[in-house]
């Protein structure tokens, strides 16, 4: 089978052979039983052709779900880097819709002032779950400079992770234009990722109070705090007390400073918040591992009941119909916004990045823009 463009697509992390067949795969990103690595033997052969995506209208080879999920670390981070160079592909619209309807799994969002401890925690998270046959994907987003446009992408320096481990992928963004730190590009990156691994972890830039992107992809959104950040009423001022679904008061092992951070924002949240319920307060160590295993327990047990109570779904939803009047408002303002019907294009469209790129011709024609 003659098919250069399959270099290019499949990928060889931490391959294992399967004795049954003679090739060799990545078990932990492989479904659906397509396999990412081809054997010497021609006879064995699979044909990835059926799985690309090639319409008339597309100039790029744009994969499809399946290869995607079967493809390995490198077929993601091609994928991811698509998202940039093919934006308003018709094919990589249609990739995104499908993994957008078909998302595999949880998004858990850390946000917090900068040096709270992201990084580390998020390196804590890492282990945790391939500790249980987790596969991982990070989002680690970095601020971008408003002179040179340009972002350090620091994060990923901080993470703790084998790079021969298939079943982790890390994937530094800048936070570009916007200052609640997730750009267009990072959640069409987050929706592909949730796609494909069994947890996703998004890092944000931690701007402070005014951070509230990361309720826009994150199914539970994680707030941390650390001692000596300010009292109850400095707390009741960030608006972004009104977002977590829990929260994490770090560096714990700084004993009454810890003790006093998390009695100020409980109360600070039961203002913030009193018709939600109670949101979790725990005090967390990432350097030692104090109140991990919490943690993790707790985060389990709000996914669990987001499942039964349906809330999932509905935060879901919400959140594609956001990302919509988002798009819309970034690119054509609020009058533009307003002048056509967001809801009912999203219900008619195959999904949230089809609506955007409808929206787009249509007030592109409207506007005579090219």
């Amino acid at each position: 089978m003659d098919a250069p463009w399959l270099n290019n697509w499949i990928g060889d992390t931490n391959p294992r052979t399967d004795p049954n067949r003679g090739i060799k795969h990545s078990s932990p990103i492989v479904r659906g039983g397509v396999y990412n690595r081809l054997s010497s033997n021609p006879d064995l052969l699979f044909d990835f052709s059926p799985l690309m995506s090639h319409s008339a209208a597309s100039r790029y080879r744009i994969p499809t779900l399946e290869l995607l999920r079967a493809g390995g670390k490198s077929a993601v981070a091609r994928a991811l880097g698509l998202i940039e160079t093919a934006e308003g592909d018709p094919d990589l619209t249609h990739l995104l819709d499908e993994a957008a309807a078909d998302p595999f799994g949880d998004v858990l969002g850390l946000t917090g002032p900068p040096g709270v401890g992201k990084s580390t925690l998020t390196s804590r998270l890492i282990q945790h779950a391939r500790a249980a046959g987790q596969t991982v994907g990070v989002v680690a987003v970095d601020p971008s400079s408003q002179i040179s446009g340009g972002a350090l992408l620091g994060d990923r320096t901080r993470l703790r992770t084998d790079p021969d481990d298939g079943g982790v992928f890390v994937r530094s963004m800048a936070a570009r234009d916007r200052l609640g730190g997730l750009s267009d590009h990072a959640i069409a990156a987050v929706v592909l990722m949730r796609a494909v691994y069994d947890l996703v972890l998004v890092e944000s830039v931690g701007v402070g109070q005014s951070e509230g992107d990361i309720a826009c992809v994150a199914d539970t959104v994680l707030l941390l705090i650390q001692p000596g950040s300010g009292d109850s009423l400095q707390f009741m001022k960030a608006g972004i007390m009104e977002l977590p679904d829990i929260v994490a008061v770090t560096k714990a092992d700084m004993g009454d400073a810890a003790r006093r951070a998390a009695a100020d924002v409980a109360g600070a949240l039961s203002l913030a918040n009193p018709v939600h319920g109670e949101t979790p307060v725990l005090a967390i160590s990432a350097a030692t591992g104090a109140g991990i295993d919490e943690l993790v327990a707790t985060i389990v047990a709000r996914r669990q009941q987001s499942l039964s109570n349906g809330t999932r779904s509905t935060r879901r939803a919400a959140q594609a119909a956001q990302w919509v009047r988002d798009g819309t408002l970034r690119r054509f303002g609020v009058e533009g916004a307003a002048s056509v019907d967001l809801a009912r294009l999203l219900e008619t469209s195959n999904g949230p990045f089809s609506a955007i790129e409808a929206i787009k011709s249509l007030l592109r024609a409207r506007l005579s823009l090219t």
